[in-house]
């Protein structure tokens, strides 16, 4: 298992304090906790207002430490659905060793979601504004990832929570969580804590489910939007996609194909690769699949799931804002949406004593982003958004950008792109 006589690599003591030296809250993550049990685990003090940036700037320092060590450039492919394009943006903007890469879905962020990407003029970044959805875009950089040789040439990587780097970060969260929210870690067995995870991707949720299998106490919920695949895998074992994606208030969870699913079902598999890859290549072929049942009851025990509408989202975030005088931003609102629309525990307390151990079980609800990118979204709740001077001034600051336009061929244009700029290298 280890080499005692290799020499080992360490990691300069100061990498963690680099990557969250830009964040404005001092101890870089916050928890809120609002009445009626509510407690919002606030994941967005960083660069980009989202969680993304507590993974992505950890990922960033990792990158340019080895590379400078290897002497070695590097290309970085992004999609992106809001948040991701921004916090690999800003983690890696002006490093020599890189160049970015990143695909937004021109209509389906909000314009600050846009504006954090557009308005960063660096030589190593490359934003391409394309008119296609999320899952759309994510084709073109499979194409290239697919093609081994431009790949190996290139030396092509993706900052997507498809990176291992991301989850390993994010798996903090819930340990963070856990310690935050615990009544008591003097008493055996641990008491456990719900996380409630708002669900695109699926990364933060593979976080959650790894750090379940470490052995923390946790009682995991995904909820999603109205894009609901990972909600009826838990529900029904259907990991199908729907007839199309639909655009909504929490837009970087528009997503129809969650890549993470994968990561969780082969740990509850018990790393059975050869099973992944048979589900996995039917899927991508009918992009429908019914999973095997041992493998949904296992999902089925690890996760619990729900999904909330634009209109749970609204009132969710009303409410909030009404007893708290907190704005939640759409995304945290989904995650707000289930704490809301659980029994009063209190009430059942009494009714059921003898299941009083279910309705003390403190729950902490993961609030990705922060309201002030979404103004839509809160003036569509009726509430009036507060906008940092950061977010104000990106209206007036200069933009870049390349269209995609549709039936254009965008891998090929990608290639174009990534092989002009190596002329640099």
């Amino acid at each position: 298992l280890f080499n005692l006589t290799a020499p080992l690599t360490i990691f300069p003591l100061d990498l963690i304090d680099r990557a969250f030296s830009r964040f404005r809250h001092k101890d870089v993550i916050h928890l809120s906790r609002l009445k009626d049990g509510l407690n919002v685990l606030e994941l967005w003090h960083g660069v980009t207002y989202a969680f993304k940036d507590l993974s992505l700037s950890c990922t960033g320092q990792f990158l340019q430490y080895f590379l400078e060590k290897k002497q070695k450039h590097i290309t970085i492919l992004v999609g992106t659905s809001g948040d991701t394009g921004s916090s690999a943006i800003e983690s890696v903007r002006g490093q020599k060793n890189m160049d970015i890469f990143v695909l937004l879905p021109k209509g389906f962020c909000t314009q600050i979601q846009e504006l954090q990407m557009t308005t960063v003029i660096e030589d190593n970044v490359h934003v391409f504004a394309a008119h296609g959805n999320s899952d759309e875009i994510d084709e073109p950089i499979k194409e290239l990832f697919a093609d081994v040789d431009f790949a190996r040439k290139y030396n092509l990587m993706s900052l997507n929570s498809v990176n291992w780097s991301r989850i390993m970060v994010q798996i903090a969260h819930h340990f963070y969580a856990y310690f935050q929210c615990a009544p008591s870690l003097d008493t055996t067995p641990l008491p456990v804590v719900e996380i409630v995870v708002p669900t695109g991707g699926g990364g933060n949720i593979a976080a959650g489910c790894i750090a379940q299998k470490m052995g923390l106490p946790i009682r995991l919920v995904a909820v999603v939007n109205s894009n609901d695949i990972i909600h009826r895998t838990v529900q029904h074992g259907d990991f199908s996609l729907s007839e199309s994606v639909k655009a909504t208030l929490a837009s970087a969870m528009d997503i129809q194909e969650p890549y993470n699913v994968e990561r969780i079902l082969w740990l509850l598999s018990g790393s059975d690769s050869r099973l992944m890859k048979t589900l996995m290549e039917r899927f991508s072929v009918s992009k429908s699949l019914k999973l095997p049942e041992d493998l949904h009851r296992k999902l089925s025990e690890t996760l619990h799931s729900c999904s909330a509408s634009d209109e749970d989202i609204t009132r969710a975030m009303q409410r909030c804002w009404e007893e708290n005088r907190y704005l939640l931003c759409p995304h945290s609102a989904v995650a707000a949406h289930y704490h809301y629309s659980q029994p009063d525990r209190a009430h059942l307390h009494q009714k059921f004593s003898c299941f009083s151990f279910l309705f003390s079980m403190p729950r902490c609800c993961l609030a990705p982003a922060s309201a002030a990118k979404f103004q839509d979204a809160l003036l569509r709740a009726g509430l009036v958004p507060q906008l940092p001077p950061e977010i104000t001034a990106l209206t007036a600051m200069e933009t870049r950008s390349t269209p995609l336009e549709r039936g254009k061929d965008w891998a090929q244009a990608l290639r174009e792109w990534i092989e002009a700029t190596a002329q640099r290298w």
